[in-house]
């Protein structure tokens, strides 16, 4: 069992922090996105859209997408559970989590790829679009802030796979100068929390 990975993108470290947080041991295979490893036709049978990471089983099954990744681990081994215990927590984790993907992570990853053209020969980068998307990211941080006003962690008082989203997206963030500020100090109480543990490294 291995995982294809690129160590500085903020998709694959979203799974690697996961896997920490279980205790999961795991081989790393590292693929370089800048020079397309990723597109390449073998990597393309293990997942069709040539992104990482991409978790290859003993029996040659492939899944990609890291939030299927991390289910995949969250039902092989339920504790420290990261996405829910009850009904409840379940939805309110997925809430927050599908909250924090759409508003804050992707909207970090478009501002970049179409800001910095860091993809140029593969994509179409619009400038305006990236700058947009780095506003709606932005705007966001408050959002996140008003509710760590109410809870210790995103999704309420158990860190979850909505934190793990949140850290790797704001971590990323400052490679376009998207940043916490002075005043979101409940989001700063967070981020210093979420950043201290050991998983934060993985």
């Amino acid at each position: 069992m291995k995982i294809y990975d690129t160590h500085t993108a903020p998709t694959p470290r979203r799974t690697r922090i996961f896997l920490a947080e279980k205790s999961i041991p795991m081989e790393y295979v590292q693929l370089d996105l800048q020079k397309g490893e990723n597109m390449s036709p073998e990597m393309r049978v293990k997942n069709p859209i040539g992104k990482v990471p991409v978790l290859e089983l003993d029996d040659g099954t492939c899944i990609a997408e890291s939030v299927a990744i991390c289910r995949y681990f969250e039902e092989l081994y339920p504790e420290p559970a990261l996405m829910g215990s009850t009904p409840l927590e379940k939805a309110q984790i997925e809430m927050w989590q599908r909250q924090v993907e759409m508003s804050l992570f992707m909207q970090v990853g478009m501002c970049f790829q179409h800001t910095t053209g860091y993809f140029k020969d593969r994509m179409t980068p619009i400038a305006d679009y990236g700058k947009v998307a780095g506003g709606i990211a932005s705007k966001y941080l408050s959002v996140l802030d008003r509710q760590l006003a109410e809870s210790e962690f995103i999704a309420g008082e158990n860190y979850s796979i909505a934190d793990i989203t949140a850290l790797c997206a704001i971590d990323f963030a400052r490679v376009v100068k998207i940043k916490m500020t002075e005043e979101q100090t409940n989001l700063q109480r967070w981020y210093e929390a979420v950043s201290s543990r050991s998983s934060a490294k993985a």
